[in-house]
């Protein structure tokens, strides 16, 4: 059979040093514990002012922003509401221009093309009519359909707006430099 070895001095210290070394537990104080109540307390109500002033301005704002905008909007259709008038009563002078001008057209042309002048000049009154009829809310809504059904045709049209308004801008600006 096998001998066993009996373990002597020697072996054992090397065993012992190969061993790893116990960990000694590590444990923290403990901080003291502090009453923090009463330090939230005095925050709190160093604080409470503070709050209130940020929550007072931010009302403030707030109405501040509405009142503009309500401001702004009535601004907007009152000038909107001016312009509709503007515009109504020069489409209904420029109706009386055609419907003036087609019997002149009826001697020089002929009836049939001072026809097309009063038909043309029907158009136009009954146009600004309407116009003078709609309110500038209905005019938007009705815009605004306008748009969803046909976009193409809206963008052509701001497109085309857009060039002439352009075009009179620089006619203006011409005018200023000579």
């Amino acid at each position: 059979m096998a001998e066993v070895k009996k373990p002597t001095a020697k072996s054992t210290t090397k065993a012992a040093a190969k061993k790893p070394a116990a960990k000694k537990a590590a444990t923290k104080k403990a901080a003291p514990q502090k009453d923090t109540s009463e330090t939230r307390t005095t925050k709190a109500q160093k604080a409470a002012p503070l709050k209130a002033g940020a929550t007072k301005a931010a009302a403030t704002k707030k109405d501040t922003t509405v009142d503009f905008k309500d401001r702004a909007l009535t601004k907007a259709k009152s000038a909107a509401s001016q312009g509709k008038e503007r515009t109504g009563t020069a489409i209904e002078n420029l109706s009386k221009m055609i419907e003036d001008s087609a019997r002149t057209i009826d001697d020089n042309v002929g009836e049939k093309y001072g026809d097309y002048a009063r038909s043309a000049a029907d158009a136009v009154s009954s146009f600004a009519e309407k116009l003078n009829a709609k309110e500038i809310d209905e005019m938007v809504d009705d815009a605004r359909d306008y748009v969803r059904k046909s976009p193409a045709v809206a963008i052509g049209a701001a497109a085309v707006v857009g060039f002439l308004i352009s075009r009179l801008i620089k006619s203006g600006m011409d005018d200023r430099d000579a």
